[in-house]
This record gives structure tokens, sequence and C-alpha cells, in this order.
């Protein structure tokens, strides 16, 4: 019978393993708890993290200006940002929401007025005939068509309505988050420790201090120059109809949002809008003019923006960003849209940084075996033609 050629090693290996795995399962379990904690304020850390970093340089400069008071300058950042962010944002979703809200009531009670099909669109290849012929049908009996797509219709109510729901809670999570990112900000110093010794843990120390760094910068880039721009610009657009009294307001400043952080200009919305004024009936001369520059003057606001938030930082492709920002938006709504975008970003950045640093210790390697498999009169005429040259 053959005998084990360690039997110490077993005895003393059982109780360390055993020892490892009670370790693992209890941390585990406490990660699963603190999940449970936070997991209903997820989305609203993540944005308050985002708008903390993004805004600390701001933070610290108006800081020195009155004598170090971090606490002061969080309060007034918060004061100046809930003036001209959050109130005109608040206003803008209700206006989005009532406008949702009409539109599905109209609907579904037949009162929608829908106008008469174009001429051509029935030469529309593919879709052209179906489309005229529901266009045709909604014209001269709306209510017959609902009822024979009622649950279909019923289905999209719904969503629509829930959407409308998520409204107040989105609005709540937008004023939160800035709050939030107020108290997080005067302790940005040891923040900024902690997330670097974090990398640094995870990475080392030389690769962990330039993950740090790479982070920052990209979500400063992405939260300011990319959705930080169209967010302002969509607020001025969207504020500048509501004055104006342009019905759906609201989601024509969502949609210019998008269209902004797909670097689409918000000319494409605000030249219809001007041609609505001009067309309706319902402004005078000097009030069309009026309005018409002033949409014109915001239409063309990311001009003057992107020069001043734009020009540093990283260069992450348009299309993960708008990516981010879609995904978010369907899964977490208004807020995780800004969410999905600075995350994607920042995921796609670190990505690329591993895939460049591997390939470049590839390459080293690589070099380092050729010098190696050469022999010392190889390497001496190699070294002689790169001094001739």
């Amino acid at each position: 019978m053959l005998s084990e050629p360690y039997p110490e090693f077993g005895q003393r290996a059982s109780p360390r393993v055993l020892d490892v795995i009670i370790r693992l399962v209890l941390i585990g379990f406490l990660g699963y708890l603190c999940y449970r904690v936070l997991s209903p304020f997820l989305s609203l850390l993540a944005w308050s993290i985002i708008l903390a970093v993004t805004l600390y340089p701001l933070h610290q400069m108006l800081a020195r200006r009155i004598g170090g008071r971090q606490w002061l300058a969080s309060g007034a950042l918060l004061l100046v940002g809930t003036l001209l962010i959050v109130v005109p944002t608040v206003l803008l979703m209700n206006s989005f929401a009532d406008t949702i809200r009409g539109f599905v009531t109209s609907v579904v009670d037949g009162t929608f007025q829908v106008p008469p099909p174009p001429e051509g669109i029935a030469n529309w290849p593919i879709i052209g005939k179906t489309a005229s012929d529901y266009w045709a049908m909604a014209y001269s009996d709306l209510p017959g068509l609902v009822k024979s797509a009622q649950p279909k219709i019923t289905e999209i109510a719904g969503y629509a309505l829930g959407v409308v729901a998520s409204v107040g809670s989105s609005v709540l999570l937008f004023f939160a988050s800035f709050v939030v990112a107020g108290i997080l900000m005067p302790y940005g110093e040891s923040g900024e420790r902690t997330f670097r010794r974090l990398f640094e843990r995870t990475a080392g120390e030389e690769k962990g201090a330039s993950l740090s760094k790479l982070s920052v910068a990209t979500i400063r880039t992405v939260a300011l120059g990319v959705i930080g721009i169209a967010a302002i610009q969509a607020i001025l657009v969207g504020s500048a109809m509501l004055i104006a009294g342009v019905p759906g307001a609201g989601v024509l400043a969502i949609i210019t949002l998008i269209l902004g952080i797909a670097q689409v200009p918000a000319l494409v919305v605000s030249l219809p809008v001007i041609a609505y004024i001009w067309a309706s009936g319902n402004y005078d001369t000097s009030s069309a003019v009026v309005y018409t520059i002033v949409l014109l003057l915001t239409g063309m606001a990311d001009n003057v923006l992107k020069p001043i938030f734009l020009g540093r930082g990283v260069d992450t492709p348009m299309p993960v960003i708008l990516i981010g920002a879609l995904g978010g938006m369907a899964t977490g709504g208004i807020l995780g849209m800004f969410i999905g975008a600075t995350a994607l970003a920042l995921g796609y950045e670190i990505f690329m940084a591993w895939l460049t640093e591997s390939r470049g210790t590839q390459d080293a390697d690589e070099t380092t075996e050729e010098s190696i498999a050469k022999t010392p009169a190889q390497r001496e005429r190699a070294a002689s033609r790169a001094a001739s040259a």
C-alpha cells in the first residue's frame, strides 16, 4: 500500500483552505448585505459622484476665492445649480408629462385630430401603401382604428403613462443628486485618495495612478463636454419654447437633448418651431421676431459652449456615448441617460488603455526575444548600420 509522501502537508493545508472559504463566504455575505442596503440609491449615488467629480474644479476655485470655505462654496453651487438647472428642468419635465398624458387621453377618447395623409405617401417603397391606408383610416375614423388595435394601443398607453408617472421620481432624484454632490465635494481630497488607492490596490501602484487620472478625465470630458453641453442647450431651447407657449415644449426639449448627445445641431428642432410660430397665426409680428431671434440664438448656443468645455481630456467615440445614453434611458429613465453615457465611456476608455498597454508589453517582449536570438556578430552589424544611418 502506497503511503502519502507528505502527510503533514495535507494536515496543514486543510484548515487553511477551510479558513479561506469561511472568509470568502463572510465577505461575500457582507457585500451582498451592503448591496441590498444601497441598491435603492445606486442611480442617485452614481450620478452624484459624477456631478461631484465634474464640478470639483469649479468648487475648489470658488472655495479659494472665499477663503477656503468648502461648505459655503458647496452651498453657493447648490443654490446656483437649483436656480439655473433644476428649476427649468422641473418645468420642462412637467410639460413633457402633460404632453404625453394629454396625447394618450385624446387618442383613447377619440378626440385627437389627425390631418389627411399627403398625396405622395402611397408611392413610398415597401411601406407606402400600408402607411397611407392606416393614416387615411385614422383621419376618417380614429375611434374605429383605436378599437381595432385596442390591445396594442392599451399596451402602448400603459407604457406611456408609466413614463409620465416616473417623471416625478426622476425630478426628485435629479434634485437630490445635486444635494448629495454638494455634500461630497468638500471631501474631494480624501475621496480622490480613496479611489486612487482602490485603483492601485487593483492594478498596481503605477498603473493604478494612471487609471485614476484616466477615469477622472473621462468623467469630466463626457459629463461636461458632451452631456453638459447637450443638457444646457436643451434647457435653453426648451425654456425659450416654454416662454413662447409652443405646444409640447418638454417633448421637444428631450429630443434636443438626445440629438445634442449625438452631436446633431439643435437647429434641427429650433427651425421647425420657428416655422410653426410664423405659420400658426397665434403670434403678432413683433412677438414672432423676438421668439425667432431667441430660438436661433439658443439653437446655435453649442457653437459657444463647445470651445469652452471641449478641447481637453480623452476622445471617446460618439457612438459609445450615444449607445450608453440610449441604453441608460431605457433602463433608468432620464437620469439613467446621463449615468449610462458616462459609465459606458469610462468602461470603454479603461478597456482601450488596457489593450494599448497589453500591445505595448507584447511588442517589448518580441523586441527582447529578437535581440536575444541574434548572434553577437549580427548585433554588431545591426549597430554599425544604425550608426551609419
